[in-house]
């Protein structure tokens, strides 16, 4: 199938994520989570009795809280005190959420906060040389990450020459395990 260059068939450019959204138990305790503990300001509520998406009645609230360039992490409490339930096929450590900090410095800082607020963290985790991170959940069981880019640019530079080759390795890898891609 050939494909037009036109204009109209060109994808559009991200321009970055204004909000990733997600089911909370507790509006207040994740208001206090998220603004009080992380210190993402509380920007806006949504209060609705119905889905402006599909019309379906379903009384909630929809909290956003802003991060230093502008987007959002999100929240919905439908009012039942029920938190999203994990996947049950996907290990607890893989689905999250993670969240850029500055810099090293502000990664410790952050970790002793969380700790002297009483959340349990584990790390400072090296990933490669390319980032550290910390992980610990939020109260509604959300697996979150604070990181900081540790590489100097020209080793992020040389891992995005390399990233499509990793990829098509693993994918090949990936195949001869399952035993695919066999004549």
């Amino acid at each position: 199938m050939h494909r037009s260059n036109s204009s109209a068939d060109a994808p559009r450019p991200v321009h970055g994520l204004h909000h990733f959204a997600w089911r909370c138990r507790d509006a207040e305790a994740t208001r206090h989570f998220y603004e009080d503990i992380l210190g993402l300001p509380l920007v806006h509520v949504i209060r609705k009795d119905n889905v402006p998406s599909t019309g379906e009645y379903c009384p909630y609230v929809h909290i956003f809280f802003r991060m230093c360039d502008g987007s959002h992490i999100a929240f919905f409490d439908l009012g039942d005190d029920v938190a999203a339930e994990p996947s049950p096929n996907t290990p607890a450590w893989v689905n999250h959420i993670a969240l850029r900090v500055a810099d090293r410095e502000s990664l410790y800082a952050m970790r002793e906060r969380l700790l002297a607020c009483g959340v349990e963290v584990i790390g400072v985790t090296d990933h490669d040389g390319y980032i550290e991170s910390i992980y610990f959940f939020d109260p509604n069981g959300i697996r979150l990450e604070l990181t900081t880019e540790v590489a100097p640019p020209e080793v992020v530079t040389g891992y995005a020459r390399e990233a499509h080759g990793a990829l098509a390795a693993w994918t090949l890898e990936k195949q001869a395990r399952r035993g695919e891609g066999r004549a």
